[in-house]
């Protein structure tokens, strides 16, 4: 149970804070997991905690909470009698020069919204709690959401514990270094089980809020999505002395995968992107004995976006390449009856209805609503429509706006009338690669 005398801050001065960590010459910010700068934004997501007498819980995996409950007893015997915890937040980890926004912002105003409540004489009567989930992006390890998918199960923790970063460090050699126990890690049932309902807050990526002029809009769904390697081989040679026909070059198969993955998503009507690739040996002057590039696919339409993959792998194989499935997430509906009630606070508060948006970035709101976690969103608006970039950004106003807007809905779900006694999901758990 929370004591210590609560000290409210504001959205700025905590946006302030996170400013300058990870800030590279770009305008981007390099946030990675179990790096320096993520230690900085760990230690800085615990004082939050602290300052505001917030019970802080690490899991096994890493993941970050920050407690509010002022009822009897402790937070598991709450939940025990009923009365399951409904949590807010996001992550603090980017993309290699990603925006500020992107993530932190869902952090922010899940603490300026507890200092809201209290501003506003709330007593939950149920848990309330942040959280910040790590790895999400996936930047080091090179799977998305690492941190919800091994809580929850649908990341295997010994396949996770031996991915590795660039310079060839394992997962369980960074969570080493961080002072973290890796025969802990794994997935962690019992804090799952203390979360009956999760709204992330986050920046849209991109500009149907701008078109549709509203600050803040409730998610339906995320678009099915994956991660694909490609290896293709080849011979290293002289990049002068070799004639043409005697060349087995892996960047040409590199080469009409990148072009094929344009055509065929424009066919099919999805989206793919080939946007890291590393090539062996890697000499100006030398033909590529082994290029590896990542597919990422994603669409409206869970059918062709499967097609489109199956097509580009059969493609990919012509030249010879070998073709392994990273990740992919099926399409995720946020629950309905969360998202609904979500949308009716915003009505009566806005006077105006709130947009209904669907999105094709994957998040760890729809790892826990695939895990069966009523899980829904909220978007603020990106006046540039930009992300995964230093142009992504958000105006202040919006911002607050969006702290608002998620006040008003979590005041509703943690409020007299039981709140998640109310909130059950109506769609079925997915399985999730």
């Amino acid at each position: 149970m929370s004591t210590a005398a609560p000290t409210p801050r504001t959205f700025d001065a905590m946006w302030a804070d996170l400013e300058p960590v990870g800030l590279v010459a770009s305008g981007g910010y390099r946030r990675f997991a179990w790096t320096a700068e993520d230690h900085v934004l760990r230690e800085w997501f615990a004082q939050e905690a602290r300052r505001r007498g917030l019970d802080l819980t690490t899991d096994r995996v890493g993941n970050q909470w920050a407690w509010w409950w002022d009822g009897p007893g402790t937070v598991d015997e709450a939940v025990a009698a009923g009365r399951k915890g409904v949590v807010i937040g996001s992550h603090l980890d980017s993309v290699p020069d990603g925006g500020a926004f992107d993530g932190p912002l869902g952090v922010v105003s899940s603490f300026a919204v507890v200092d809201r409540l209290r501003a506003l004489g709330v007593r939950p009567e149920v848990p309330l709690a942040v959280a910040n989930f790590v790895d999400e992006e996936g930047a080091r390890f090179g799977i998305a959401c690492a941190g919800s998918r091994v809580l929850t199960g649908q990341l295997d923790r010994d396949r996770a514990l031996g991915l590795a970063d660039a310079d060839g460090t394992t997962m369980a050699e960074a969570l080493r270094a961080a002072g973290r126990d890796v025969d802990a890690y794994g997935p962690d049932p019992e804090t799952l089980g203390r979360v009956g309902a999760f709204v992330e807050l986050h920046v849209e990526q991109g500009r149907a809020l701008v078109d549709l002029g509203a600050p803040v809009a409730v998610a339906s769904d995320i678009w099915p999505h994956g991660r694909w390697r490609f290896d293709f081989p080849g011979e290293a040679n002289h990049a002068g002395t070799t004639r043409l026909e005697d060349r087995r070059d892996a960047m040409l198969g590199y080469a009409d995968l990148v072009l094929g993955a344009r055509h065929v998503a424009t066919r099919r009507g999805c989206v793919a992107t080939v946007g890291k690739v590393l090539v062996e040996p890697g000499g100006v002057n030398a033909i590529p004995s082994r290029v590896t590039g990542w597919l990422d696919a994603r669409g409206a339409d869970e059918e062709e976006v499967v097609a489109m993959v199956e097509e580009l792998t059969a493609r990919g194989q012509e030249h010879g390449a070998t073709v392994t499935r990273e990740s992919w997430t099926p399409t995720t509906r946020f629950d309905r009856g969360l998202s609904e009630r979500l949308r009716r606070v915003l009505d009566s508060d806005e006077e105006v209805s709130a947009p209904v948006l669907g999105t094709g970035a994957g998040h760890d709101a729809g790892i826990l609503a695939t895990a069966g976690v009523p899980s829904a969103m909220l978007f603020v608006r990106n006046p540039t429509g930009v992300s995964h970039s230093p142009e992504e950004h958000a105006e202040r106003d919006d911002c607050h706006a969006g702290v608002e807007a998620l006040a008003a809905c979590v005041a509703d779900l943690v409020g007299p009338a039981g709140a998640t006694s109310q909130v059950t999901s109506d769609d079925a758990p997915r399985e999730q690669a």
